[in-house]
């Protein structure tokens, strides 16, 4: 009789479809949160293996805050063609042209912030009762506090003190009228887990995560893109220069590595070697020791 030993990558991936398959099971209007990035790719193409042959049941939700990379949004469209789902975007230019939020000003200027607001009204209009995201518990301390199924009240906050127990992998999905879920299939996840699924599966990329050469410029030690609204201070000086992201948001706060990484392999190895986290580089985070867990609190991913 022939044994078959599963992986860690496996047991990781089926805990991941029996999440996303509960979510199907528990909620009425559930979405997808799209960032274009390697976490919620690897998410939907989970959430494909989960109901193959049929379509992904979801549609994916991007917050455009207007200043993403243009290989995000073309590795979206393409992602959203040959898969046959539906795409709804909430934008972050909409919100400021309907007062909804207000730009920042400045050289440290980022529509990351802004993304809250777009993203709780983008849900109360399609009436979403669950949104499933890529966050993973090693990411950030505020994101290990987090649940697999995390509970947001009539105001999409979220209460990090009172979420509910998850024993045996029992989820409770219950909630009031005005209430919805943020819920993280991928939660136990590590950086290097999901590079080497991408790896196993052979999942197309998007360009900006290989080694290519891009006009950029070193604010306080991190690598940023020139854009035309990124302001420089009068010292910064822009300069060509080999690198790749190892995390994708918002161009203003999204910090770029030095690499000759072009292959997937190469970058495992580089993930190996480092001793900073990927979003060591990322401005967003470095406002302050909270930041994150702040911005969770009040409706963020």
């Amino acid at each position: 009789m022939s044994t078959y030993n599963l992986t860690h990558l496996d047991e990781l991936e089926s805990e991941s479809i029996f999440v996303i398959r509960e979510v199907a099971a528990q909620f009425e209007r559930p979405a997808i949160l799209f960032s274009g990035g390697k976490d919620s790719i690897v998410m939907t193409y989970l959430a494909k293996k989960a109901f193959w042959p049929a379509k992904v049941p979801f549609p994916l939700v991007h917050i455009d805050t207007g200043h993403n990379f243009i290989e995000t949004l073309d590795y979206r469209d393409e992602l959203v063609k040959s898969m046959g789902v539906k795409l709804i975007v909430g934008s972050v230019q909409e919100s400021i042209d309907q007062g909804r939020v207000t730009e920042e000003k400045g050289y440290n200027a980022s529509r990351n912030l802004l993304q809250t607001v777009t993203l709780l009204d983008t849900i109360e209009k399609n009436k979403f009762d669950c949104c499933m995201g890529g966050g993973r518990r090693d990411e950030e301390k505020a994101r290990a506090k987090e649940r697999f199924f995390s509970h947001r009240d009539e105001f999409g906050q979220w209460d990090p003190k009172n979420q509910r127990p998850e024993l045996w992998n029992i989820f409770n999905g219950r909630k009031h009228m005005g209430e919805h879920f943020r819920v993280f299939p991928i939660s136990n996840w590590t950086e290097m887990d999901v590079w080497q699924y991408i790896l196993k599966e052979n999942i197309p990329m998007p360009s900006i995560y290989y080694t290519h050469q891009r006009e950029v410029f070193n604010r306080d030690g991190t690598w940023l893109a020139v854009a035309p609204f990124m302001k420089l201070k009068p010292t910064e000086v822009p300069e060509l220069r080999t690198v790749r992201c190892r995390t994708i948001g918002d161009i203003s706060c999204t910090g770029l590595t030095l690499s000759t990484a072009n292959t997937l392999e190469e970058i495992i190895g580089e993930i190996a070697a480092t001793r900073v986290t990927e979003r060591g580089s990322r401005a967003d985070d470095l406002r302050s020791e909270a930041a994150m867990e702040d911005r969770k609190k009040e409706g963020y991913f």
